[in-house]
């Protein structure tokens, strides 16, 4: 009898291993398909507010005077975009922002959803200095070479040419924005990069205070894959951290100020760091113990 019992049992194990094996299969199905609907969809919504308000942007581009009308229109494209993502978006403010002062905000870069990020958080006329590829994106690379500041980091004479840009921007009454890192690290959300002078140097020589500003998720919802696009579903947040005065300063306080502002958004990023909803990633994980 027991013999009998058995031999049924050993008879039904590959049938329950079937279905196990089929179960998982359509959940990974169901998984994927989640993930292409929703990728469609973000960048549907993405795309349409867009290519709905492009035609105003380029009448409004013929005259400098209108410029901040066109910014006005990003930020609207921007805010739209992320409320229609649907993900829960959390704004903390350690700072008082007055509208009244000028200001250099430091962001970690983490993806290209950054800049919207940036442009519905942060009020006011902003310039953002940013890579040169940006200008070669269809239909928007257009504005953003007549707004904005684009730098090859691999030419002198564009660095020097942006930085001077910076400068007339700041003269100008416009906040800036720089990302001190230059570009995403693969290993963003993680550890920083190295930051450049830039935005510190600026800061310094215009008497400006600094705003160090950590996106701690980006990386998760839209990450850099290397032309991949990959949406997935997660909270977002931003962090502007109270501004770092450098009236009184020199140029020989600059070493300092760029670690002060280092240290600030690695530790907010090391925080969040193990938070987070989902992960994946093309490179190896690093552990913050290990950073130097």
């Amino acid at each position: 009898m027991v013999k009998y019992k058995l031999s049924v049992l050993q008879a039904s194990l590959p049938i329950e291993n079937s279905r196990i094996i089929s179960t998982f299969e359509s959940m990974k199905t169901l998984k994927y398909l989640s993930h292409r609907i929703y990728t469609t969809w973000c960048v549907t919504w993405f795309v349409l507010p867009f290519v709905v308000t492009y035609p105003f942007q380029v009448v409004l581009l013929r005259k400098a005077k209108w410029y901040r009308h066109v910014h006005n229109i990003n930020r609207f494209w921007s805010s739209s975009s992320l409320r229609m993502f649907l993900a829960p978006l959390q704004l903390e403010w350690r700072m008082h922002f007055d509208r009244n002062k000028q200001y250099v905000f430091t962001p970690n870069h983490s993806s290209y959803l950054d800049i919207p990020l940036l442009l519905h958080t942060i009020p006011g006329f902003l310039n953002f200095v940013g890579k040169s590829s940006l200008t070669k994106v269809p239909l928007w690379g257009k504005v953003y070479q007549k707004l904005y500041i684009a730098v090859d980091r691999k030419s002198a004479m564009s660095s020097a040419k942006s930085y001077i840009q910076s400068v007339r921007s700041l003269e100008a009454g416009r906040n800036l924005v720089i990302f001190p890192e230059g570009t995403i690290p693969k290993t963003a959300g993680e550890k920083l990069l190295e930051f450049k002078d830039g935005p510190f140097k600026l800061a310094i020589e215009k008497q400006l205070p600094v705003v160090p500003v950590t996106m701690p998720y980006n990386q998760y919802f839209l990450p850099d894959l290397d032309g991949k696009l990959k949406v997935r579903w997660h909270p977002l947040k931003i962090v502007l951290h109270e501004p770092i005065e450098t009236k009184g300063m020199t140029l020989q306080d600059l070493p300092a100020l760029k670690e002060q502002v280092f240290q600030i958004i690695q530790t907010e990023i090391s925080k969040h760091n193990n938070t987070h909803v989902n992960r994946y990633s093309d490179h190896q994980k690093i552990s913050t113990l290990s950073q130097a």
